[in-house]
C-alpha cells in the first residue's frame, strides 16, 4: 500500500489533510455540532449497509438525503462556518495584532479582586483575535485608557450602564455597557446568572476571554474557549490572564523553535485518527481515482419462459465480462453479485439464440461493461403437456 505513494508531495499532502481533520475534532469538542455529526455520521452508515446488503428503498430514501447534504449543511453550521471564515481571516493577517499588555492584566485581576469583596457585579470582556463587533449589541462607544477608577465607576451600582459588559480591546476600553449572546449551555450555567451566561456566550462564539464577578457570592469566573471556569482566589485569575497573553503574543524565539515531544504526544488518540482518516481520504480519493480494468466470469440467468414452455437446456452458463472504472469502485466490490439476465419472454418451442449486451448485466453505476465474451446464447424450449402444468413447479433458471 506504501508503495502507492507517487512523490514526497503525497505525504506532504497527507499530513497536510490530517492537520485539518484534527482542527475540525478539536472545534466540535468546543462547540454542539458535534451531536448533530454524529447524527449524520450514523446515517450514513446505514446508507453504507444498505448499499451493500442491496436494500434498494433505503438506500434510494438516504441518496436523495444526502443529495441535499451540503445545503443541511450550511443551513445547520451558518453560525460556525462564519466563524472558521472569520478566523481564517484573522490568521492572514494575525502579524498586526496588538494584544493586551501585562500591566492591563494586572489592573484586570485588582479591579476583580476588589469588586469580588465590594459584592458589586461585573463583566469585562478581552479581545482576542477573532473580531467581537458582530456579536456585540448596543453598548456605548469608549476610548479610555484601562484603570481601576474607571472599571469601578463604570460597575458601580448607581451607573446607567452597570449591567452591560466592557469590551477591552488593545489596552483600551473601546465599549460599555454593551450586550453579549447568551449561551444556552444549561450545563456549565446551572445556578448562574445572566452574567455567566454572557460569559460563556461570548466565549463560545470567540477566543476572548470573559471575566465575570458575582454580585450574590462575589466570586470570580472566568469563560474562554466555550469553558467557564470558577476561580477560587486573584492568583488563578492571574495565571489565567498569563496563559491568554501566551497564546495571543507567542514569544518570538517559540515561533521557531521546533515543536516539543510532549505536544506531539498529548492528546495522541484524536491524532493518531485524524492521521488515518487522512491516508483513507488519499488512498480512496487518489489512487482509487485511477482506471482500472477487471475481468470476471458470471453466471447467466434465464427469466420470464412462455408459460407453456420450459427450458431444457442453455449454453454458455458462464460468460466472461471486463470491467472497467475508477479503483475505488472496485474496493468494496464483490464479483460473485454480478448476474447475467436474459429475458425469454419471446421465445418459442426450439432452439433459439438472444443477445448479452452490456444492459443484460447488472453492475455498480461507477462501473462500465467494456466487453462481453460471448455475445450469444443459446436456447432449447420444449412446450409443456397438461400434465406437467400439474406437477409442482420449482422455477426455470440456469448458472
Amino acid at each position: 500500500m506504501i508503495g502507492t505513494f507517487a512523490t514526497i508531495s503525497d505525504i506532504i499532502d497527507i499530513l497536510f489533510v490530517a492537520i485539518l481533520v484534527y482542527t475540525a475534532m478539536v472545534w466540535l469538542r468546543t462547540t454542539r455540532a458535534a451531536f448533530v455529526l454524529r447524527g449524520i455520521f450514523v446515517l450514513a452508515i446505514v446508507y453504507l449497509i444498505a448499499r451493500q446488503f442491496e436494500l434498494q428503498l433505503t438506500a434510494w430514501i438516504f441518496q436523495g438525503f444526502f443529495a441535499i447534504f451540503l445545503i443541511m449543511i450550511v443551513v445547520i453550521f451558518q453560525e460556525e462556518l462564519r466563524q472558521i471564515f472569520e478566523r481564517v481571516a484573522v490568521w492572514s493577517w494575525r502579524s498586526s495584532a496588538n494584544p493586551v499588555q501585562s500591566e492591563t492584566a494586572n489592573t484586570l485581576v485588582r479591579t476583580a479582586a476588589d469588586l469580588g469583596k465590594d459584592r458589586i457585579g461585573a463583566l469585562v470582556v478581552v479581545a482576542g483575535s477573532d473580531p467581537l463587533a458582530r456579536h456585540v449589541v448596543g453598548g456605548i462607544p469608549l476610548d479610555g485608557k484601562v484603570s481601576e477608577p474607571l472599571l469601578r465607576s463604570i460597575f458601580d451600582p448607581h451607573s446607567p450602564g452597570h449591567d452591560g459588559a466592557v469590551i477591552i480591546e488593545h489596552d483600551r476600553v473601546t465599549r460599555f455597557a454593551a450586550h453579549l449572546p447568551l449561551s444556552k449551555d444549561l450545563r456549565q450555567l446551572v445556578g448562574l446568572g445572566t452574567r455567566h451566561s454572557a460569559a460563556l456566550g461570548i466565549a463560545e462564539l470567540t477566543d476572548a476571554l470573559a471575566i465575570v464577578v458575582s454580585e450574590q457570592r462575589g466570586t470570580i469566573s472566568a469563560a474562554r474557549d466555550g469553558r467557564l471556569h470558577r476561580l477560587e482566589n486573584p492568583q488563578e485569575l492571574v495565571a489565567l490572564l498569563e496563559r491568554f497573553l501566551q497564546k495571543e503574543e507567542p514569544n518570538e524565539r517559540r515561533i521557531w523553535k521546533w515543536v516539543p515531544v510532549k505536544h506531539l504526544r498529548e492528546n495522541w488518540q484524536a491524532k493518531a485518527i485524524a492521521l488515518a482518516m487522512a491516508f483513507g481520504f488519499w488512498y480512496v480519493f487518489v489512487p482509487g481515482a485511477k482506471v482500472m480494468e477487471a475481468t470476471y466470469r458470471i453466471p447467466v440467468q434465464v427469466q420470464n419462459i412462455p408459460a407453456d414452455y420450459e427450458l431444457e437446456s442453455f449454453q454458455p452458463t458462464e460468460v466472461e465480462a471486463t470491467f472497467s472504472g475508477p479503483r475505488r469502485a472496485f474496493y468494496f466490490f464483490h464479483p460473485r453479485r454480478l448476474k447475467v439476465t436474459v429475458d425469454a419472454s419471446t421465445a418459442e418451442s426450439g432452439r433459439r439464440t438472444f443477445m448479452i449486451t452490456p444492459q443484460s448485466i447488472r453492475h455498480p453505476n461507477e462501473i462500465t461493461v467494456e466487453e462481453v465474451k460471448p455475445q450469444t446464447l443459446r436456447l432449447t424450449l420444449r412446450r409443456v403437456s397438461a400434465e406437467d402444468k400439474a406437477a409442482p413447479d420449482n422455477g426455470l433458471t440456469g448458472g
